[in-house]
């Protein structure tokens, strides 16, 4: 049997004073500035005197997240707006809300199309419109392309914000970023990926050039998009993609952890999907509603393309206690962890318009993998591990190393603060009997044994 890393907890914050939560905003404040809403790479740190900022959230965020950021902002001489938008109130998260948040019909105010709605047309408009020198939102998707400063708020809980995935290093999470997209796409590119996990992921995919060459959707454009690293193009789909094999798993984005499912991919797209409970069913009407549609670009009919094998790349991220909760984020905040990949099958933004003007179904939803490996041959017959059983490889390389090394001991800087347990992998039990079949009790167990102070 595989040895996996073992389980490993954060100690969480459960009584944080509001001089505290200031502490963090402050230094978010003066950190470096990126044009990105992910984790690590949301600081503000170009924001001047007299500058006008939009700070855009809805009312899941704790308050005292986003009034401290607008107090630290206006420590520094800048104005800032609020926008908060109500999505409804809190409440346990069900299998089906990855299906209701990421796929839409077009026409309908659902789904992803609400999602682009609220954030496009009320914020990225709102501060193109009327000119502010930030636009504060999102944690994830694509950046505003007419809006010169967009940074993101993508912290769910008061316990996430106060920790070390905020008050982890810029710097070093840049050179962890571009040391592995060096990997992929500069050592690995036009070679063969095999990418396994434990829970039964094994697919394999050549990295084509023609891929590198000419993707531009969702923010690709040939420079690793930080925190959210691309291991495979989205878009467009060459004639060639030969994805094949199964992706496996129980958790996604934003969803209730679901009994184990099985995605079987050929050339490319999803055709036989196996268990998943509510969320396998729903797929698979899915499935057999979109099977001859035609998307431009697309070698043959269907949605459930291979899009998205994003890798995370912050070893400090972790999963919240919340975790069962809407506020918590659910697997949209875990899947930032180093070496953590999300499969996302279906469209992304270049097929979008389209299927709004002709009325068709379009958006993707997701698998996440705890413990890949994914590993590139190259055309010279050089093996490339870019993950190793949920371990980032980056994280051991000696130019990150002597990154972290300016900010404290790298193998306390550079070690994930969070790794899980899943029974049959790295803690005793059997997968199927005490975590496959019903993830919701283990991962409720596990939740409570986070250390607290």
């Amino acid at each position: 049997m595989q040895e996996f890393p073992k389980p490993r907890y954060p100690t969480i914050r459960k009584k944080v004073t509001n001089e505290e939560i200031l502490f963090v905003a402050r230094h978010l404040a003066n950190a470096k500035e990126y044009k990105s809403n992910k984790v690590g790479f949301s600081g503000y740190g170009k924001t001047k005197e007299g500058d006008r900022v939009l700070l855009f959230a809805d009312n899941l965020y704790d308050a005292r997240i986003i009034d401290s950021i607008a107090e630290a902002l206006r420590e520094k001489g800048a104005s800032v707006d609020i926008l908060l938008t109500d999505v409804g109130p809190d409440r346990q998260v069900d299998e089906l809300d990855e299906i209701s948040f990421f796929i839409c019909r077009s026409g309908e105010a659902e789904g992803r199309e609400r999602e682009l709605r609220l954030e496009v047309i009320w914020a990225w408009e709102l501060a193109e419109r009327r000119r502010y020198d930030l636009l504060i939102q999102g944690s994830g998707g694509a950046s505003a392309p007419r809006i010169a400063r967009h940074s993101g708020i993508p912290w769910p809980t008061v316990e996430t914000f106060v920790s070390e995935t905020t008050l982890f290093p810029p710097e070093v999470n840049e050179a962890i970023n571009r040391v592995s997209w060096d990997m992929i796409w500069n050592k690995g590119r036009g070679g063969r990926v095999h990418l396994t996990d434990p829970e039964g992921t094994d697919l394999t995919w050549t990295l084509w050039s023609e891929y590198y060459d000419r993707s531009n959707a969702y923010g690709f454009e040939k420079t690793p998009r930080f925190g959210h690293l691309f291991g495979h193009p989205i878009s467009p789909i060459v004639e060639a993609q030969d994805d094949t094999g199964i992706i496996a798993g129980t958790t996604d984005h934003t969803g209730k952890p679901f009994p184990y499912i099985k995605v079987h991919l050929k050339d490319g797209a999803a055709y036989k999907i196996k268990g998943g409970g509510k969320y396998g069913d729903a797929w698979r009407d899915l499935l057999e509603e979109t099977k001859n549609i035609q998307f431009p670009g697309r070698p043959r009919p269907g949605l459930f393309w291979l899009e998205e094998v994003a890798i995370g790349t912050h070893p400090k991220v972790f999963r919240p206690t919340n975790y069962l909760w809407r506020s918590s984020w659910m697997g949209m905040w875990e899947r930032f962890r180093s070496g953590i990949i999300h499969m996302g099958l279906g469209t992304h933004l270049e097929d979008e318009e389209w299927a709004r003007r002709n009325k068709k179904i379009y958006g993707h939803i997701h698998v996440h993998l705890m413990f890949p490996t994914y590993e590139i041959t190259t055309r010279d017959g050089e093996k490339i591990k870019v993950i190793d059983k949920g371990h980032l490889t980056a994280l051991d390389h000696p130019l990150v190393r002597e990154v972290a090394s300016k900010y404290g001991k790298p193998e306390e800087l550079l070690n994930e603060l969070w790794i899980p347990g899943i029974p049959g992998i790295n803690v005793d039990g059997d997968y199927a009997r005490d975590y496959a079949n019903d993830p919701i009790p283990w991962i409720k167990k596990e939740l409570a044994d986070y250390s607290t102070a």
